[in-house]
């Protein structure tokens, strides 16, 4: 079984940082690639960045210079650094493993962004 729990949201002014962190027990983080997806009211949820468990990272387009997604392997968290908070940056934040065994969900945490 394994398990995701994020933590690090909260409420912020636009301009602002915050950084999300996500501690997986179990012992499947080495190996799965990791990341954090949104979902804001009455959307979908979408993929905001992700790293591979060789370090690869990817960003959507509406994040790339803002946020930095990393991972501490010997913690078995994955954190996601975001500067420079928009309004619209607003949603749930939900971390995600992606391995060969399978693919878990966080409860996620929420971030809103005051303008």
């Amino acid at each position: 079984q394994v398990q995701l729990v994020e933590s690090g949201g909260g409420l912020v002014q636009a301009g602002g940082s915050l950084r999300l962190s996500c501690v997986a027990s179990g012992s499947i983080f080495r190996r799965a690639a990791m990341g954090w997806y949104r979902q804001a009211p009455g959307k979908q949820r979408v993929l905001v960045a992700s790293i591979t468990s060789g370090g690869w990272t990817n960003y959507a387009d509406s994040v790339k210079g803002r946020f930095t997604i990393s991972r501490d392997n010997a913690q078995n968290t994955v954190y996601l650094q975001m500067n420079s908070l928009k309004p619209e940056d607003t949603a749930g934040y939900y971390c995600n493993a992606d391995h060969l065994l399978g693919r878990w969900w966080g409860q996620g945490t929420q971030v809103t962004v005051s303008s």
